[in-house]
C-alpha cells in the first residue's frame, strides 16, 4: 500500500535552498536513486580526468606536444562540464520530485554521447597518421 507523501516541519527545511523547501519530501528511495545517479556522473568525470592524466603521462612521443596538451585540456574541460551538469541535473530532478512535475530530459547524456563519438573520431584520425 503506498504511503502518503512526507511533509517536513519548517525547522527541517530551513537549511535547504529555497526551491528545495517547496512541495513534499519524495520517497527516500527516489532521492537516494537520484544521488546514486549523480555519483555515477561524478565517477564518469573522474574517469575522464584519469584518461587526461594517462594521456599526459604515458603518450610519450606518440603525439606532438601541442596536440597532446590540446587533448588533455579538452578532456579536463569536459570533466568539469560533466561535474557541473551532474550537480545541476541532481538539483532539477530533486525539485521535480518534490513538486510532482515530470522529470527533466537528461541533456547531459546527449552531450556525453557527442563527446565520446568526437573522441573516438579524433583518436582514429590521430592514430592513422
Amino acid at each position: 500500500m503506498p504511503q502518503p507523501p512526507r511533509t517536513s516541519s519548517a525547522s527541517d527545511r530551513s537549511w535547504r535552498p529555497g526551491p528545495l523547501r517547496r512541495g513534499t519530501d519524495p520517497d527516500p528511495r527516489f532521492t537516494l536513486a537520484n544521488e546514486r545517479t549523480f555519483l555515477a556522473w561524478i565517477r564518469t568525470a573522474l574517469g575522464i580526468i584519469a584518461a587526461a592524466l594517462a594521456l599526459e603521462t604515458l603518450s610519450g612521443q606518440h603525439f606532438l606536444e601541442s596536440t597532446r596538451r590540446l587533448l588533455v585540456c579538452v578532456l579536463l574541460v569536459f570533466a568539469v562540464l560533466i561535474t557541473a551538469a551532474a550537480g545541476f541535473r541532481w538539483f532539477r530532478i530533486e525539485i521535480a520530485m518534490r513538486t510532482n512535475q515530470s522529470l527533466p530530459l537528461p541533456g547531459i547524456v546527449i552531450l556525453t554521447a557527442i563527446f565520446v563519438v568526437g573522441c573516438a573520431l579524433a583518436i582514429a584520425v590521430l592514430t592513422l597518421q
